[in-house]
């Protein structure tokens, strides 16, 4: 299994728009910022025909260490979560594109 990473995301710009290879890594760089601080300020990010990342905050609650069976609390937190769109969805599991969906 391969894992796609800033270097591949930033060579596939660099082939397919006709940036320089330092332009397309500086605006991967700038789009993947924008992101980060877009999520850290509480707002989700919305990318058409792939999906929305949101932050969640989650209460406080009791867990239990499974080696002791000790109840420990697990304190409140942010947490990133994806949601695909059906685009997505449907691209993965190789059925066709919903109909009205493809260009958006």
């Amino acid at each position: 299994m391969n894992t796609l990473t800033r270097a591949n995301l930033a060579e596939a710009i660099y082939s397919q728009v006709g940036l320089s290879r330092n332009e397309s890594s500086a605006l991967l760089e700038t789009v993947l910022e924008r992101v980060a601080a877009t999520l850290e300020a509480g707002e989700a990010v919305k990318i058409s025909a792939f999906g929305t990342f949101m932050v969640r905050q989650k209460g406080q609650r009791v867990g239990r260490n499974p080696k002791t069976g000790i109840e420990v609390p697990i304190l409140p937190r942010k947490v990133l979560s994806f949601r695909p769109s059906q685009v997505l969805r449907a691209r993965i599991n190789g059925q066709p594109v919903p109909r009205g969906e493809q260009d958006q």
